[in-house]
């Protein structure tokens, strides 16, 4: 049986803490935990949003 994959967004947001220091560590970390997350269930990954 053939498995579905499905199309995904991913949506990293900068806290208030983290926001005079740019793209930070936290974005990094969200993308690659949202990114690990995405290919462990078999999403394909379309589009990334980031909210600073």
């Amino acid at each position: 049986m053939k498995q579905q994959q499905y199309n995904t967004a991913l949506y990293m947001r900068l806290s208030r803490d983290d926001e005079l220091e740019g793209e930070s560590a936290s974005i990094s970390t969200q993308k690659q935990i949202l990114r690990d997350y995405a290919n462990e269930q078999g999403f394909l990954v379309v589009d990334e949003y980031v909210e600073m």
